[in-house]
């Protein structure tokens, strides 16, 4: 390993002279270069190298590198004389060159690695470009973006177009299955077709670019308006009212260039409509590629381009028809280039019709939920787009008017078609509530409650919270409203299943915070409710919840009293004795005397009921460490390391 490393420093030599001879670097400064390379030149010499340490080493080679550039300017600039390239400009890119090879032969699957390598060679300009990439595409070629990256390459900075071609259509046969290089083929090609139109257009043989121009019928308008503000540079086009006789001298002329050019659009065209065909064999069940084709279409300025818009649209009709996410594309794709930035989205708008004949035909075609709520969100998107982002939904305007009509239209029909899911339900009341309809709000909820969506907490809460807003208005409701309450309530809790009724357990307890009786029932229900779910940790622990809310509106020792209740019920579950616990300790930071006791008799019982919970023994061992006694601490160590089997787990 020494003899290696000796032997590759030693071809440092001529180098590191030629940089002390030009006044780059001092001696003491070669001498810690020297330094560090032999320390990365022995890490890379292990048994087993990481590749941490062939990363190190390249970064500490580019940050040299750069230094040297900027002191060979300084001293290139003070001496005022233009110097020869000597070794020392070459060695520091041949050497990271050379770690980068080691590294990758090393760390073959490494794909970041070799990407890394051939952007430092193509930054760099190196001659070794072509071998890294015909050693990537020999490692990985299963992997579309080596192929990519090599076509590019070719075709931008080698400026060979056969060979990117060849890439390419290599990197189809191997990965077909890839989208990008499809579509990144189909990029090429048509770059390549413009740029042989741009040289065409160059040599004046004609005008114009496959690059469709995608100014806006706005900007257009305001430049014919204001053409004044505009110096023409053809002097024809001045007098172009002027000379009306010559048109007709001139059409033959216009028609040759015309057919010219088209010979571009229409070789593109052909293109397109080749790699379409074979990327659809390919993936016929790829969305995501026919739109993007299709983009690039309406990018670019085919010959044809109308026929082959449709051919792409009829075919994603006819394969995707069955899917929501195919027909919220096409209503998107009616409205794209819709200008509603300033005056809003009228729901009169040609546009905004078209979307909306998508949407009806697609629930025709596809009626299920999802499809319905696309299309709900879609309509709620255009109401925020015309109402400013307000929140507040106001009918003031015809515009908005309509849309809610039609929403609300959209819903009955979810409804009806037994579409309607929870969150669309939901949604379908808190649209009512938004537009001040409480009545309206109140019999849809009371509707859905009473069919099939009994168990939804949400739906319960909505109908519970209109309840109470409706009673609001009364200072103290009377004893006829508070009963209505806590039916309704005591209803909704009995048929939400527990693990979901959270929110609306605290609600009960907050609206009946002041009122004993019904408060204590709730209480009650709660501890019925909690042994019928035998202790079981649900996401939502009900006894834990209460025991809170007790101890944040009546205190700690109230709190304490309730959990006892909860406690004495058949197996507690871990959530609650965590809780209780952690009140206990709290208690004896605030100098409770009995704090410490009861938290140890919950601790007990605790590891009584989950005797293989490691982190309970460990909070119960720090509990003794931080407020008991050595005696203590000791005794629950190894209480802990008898009762685990994996005792090894228990680490303090």
């Amino acid at each position: 390993m020494a003899d290696v490393v000796q032997y590759r420093l030693e071809r440092m030599v001529d180098e590191l002279d030629d940089l002390e001879r030009r006044g780059i670097f001092t001696r003491a400064e070669i001498a810690e270069i020297v330094k560090q390379r032999r320390k990365f030149e022995y890490r890379l010499k292990r048994p087993s190298p990481l590749k941490e340490d062939f990363i190190a080493y390249i970064d500490y080679e580019v940050k040299l590198d750069e230094l040297r550039q900027l002191r060979r300017k300084a001293v290139a600039y003070e001496s005022k004389k233009r110097k020869k390239k000597s070794v020392s400009d070459y060695a520091g890119v041949a050497r990271i060159v050379e770690i980068y090879r080691l590294a990758t032969m090393r760390y073959k699957g490494d794909i970041n690695l070799w990407f890394r390598y051939l952007e430092f060679c193509k930054q760099k300009r190196h001659g070794r470009m072509k071998k890294a990439l015909a050693q990537a595409i020999r490692f990985h070629p299963k992997v579309a973006g080596v192929w990519i990256y090599a076509a590019s390459w070719e075709f931008d900075r080698n400026l060979n177009v056969t060979a990117a071609r060849a890439l390419m259509l290599n990197g189809l046969r191997v990965c077909s299955n890839s989208e990008d290089l499809w579509v990144e083929y189909l990029r090429m090609e048509l770059t390549y077709l413009n740029k042989l139109k741009a040289r065409k257009v160059a040599l004046g043989e004609g005008k114009g670019s496959l690059v469709r121009d995608t100014k806006s019928v706005e900007d257009e308008k305001w430049k014919d308006e204001n053409k004044e503000l505009f110096m023409s540079l053809d002097e024809k086009e001045g007098t172009e009212k002027q000379e009306d006789e010559d048109e007709d001298s001139n059409v033959e002329d216009v028609e040759d260039v015309t057919e010219k050019v088209d010979v571009f659009r229409k070789k593109g065209s052909n293109v397109l409509q080749t790699i379409y065909s074979g990327a659809v064999e390919a993936l016929p069940s790829s969305f995501d590629l026919r739109k993007r084709f299709l983009e690039i279409l309406e990018a670019t300025d085919l010959a044809h381009s109308d026929e082959i818009r449709n051919t792409i649209l009829s075919d994603l009709k006819r394969d995707f028809c069955k899917e929501p996410e195919y027909w919220n594309w096409l209503a998107r794709h009616e409205m794209s280039g819709c200008s509603s930035k300033e005056t809003g989205l009228e729901f009169a708008n040609p546009q905004m019709q078209k979307a909306i004949q998508v949407f009806e035909e697609g629930l025709q075609t596809v009626t299920s939920s999802s499809m319905f709520e696309i299309y709900i969100k879609f309509l709620m998107e255009a109401i925020a787009q015309s109402n400013g982002d307000d929140d507040e939904i106001s009918p003031s305007s015809n515009s908005i008017g309509d849309y809610i009509s039609h929403i609300i239209n959209v819903y009955q029909k979810a409804d009806e078609t037994e579409c309607l899911t929870e969150e669309l339900a939901d949604e379908y009341v808190s649209l009512y509530l938004k537009l001040g309809k409480t009545h309206e709000a109140q019999k849809l909820a009371e509707k859905f409650c009473s069919g099939k969506f009994a168990g939804s907490a949400k739906l319960w809460l909505s109908r519970v919270s209109i309840e109470i807003r409706s009673l609001s208005g009364n200072s103290t409701p009377s004893k006829a409203d508070l009963q209505t309450v806590f039916e309704l309530l005591s209803n909704a809790l009995r048929k939400v299943p527990i693990s979901e009724s959270e929110s609306l357990w605290l609600m009960a307890f907050k609206f009946f915070a002041h009122q004993r009786t019904y408060f204590d029932k709730l209480v009650e229900m709660s501890i019925l409710s909690a042994t019928k779910s035998h202790g079981s940790d649900h996401v939502f622990s009900l006894s834990s919840t209460v025991v809170k809310f007790f101890l944040e509106t009546k205190g700690g020792h109230s709190a304490r009293k309730i959990y006892k209740r909860f406690l004495a019920l058949p197996g507690p579950s871990l959530v609650l004795y965590k809780y209780c616990i952690e009140i206990e300790t709290n208690l004896i930071l605030v100098g409770d005397k009995d704090g410490l006791s009861n938290a140890r008799k919950l601790y007990d019982s605790a590891v009584a009921s989950y005797s293989q919970d490691v982190e309970l023994w460990k909070n119960y061992y720090l509990l003794e460490t931080k407020m008991g006694t050595s005696e203590t601490a000791n005794g629950v160590y190894w209480r802990a390391r008898k009762t685990l089997k994996e005792s090894a787990d228990f680490i303090v």
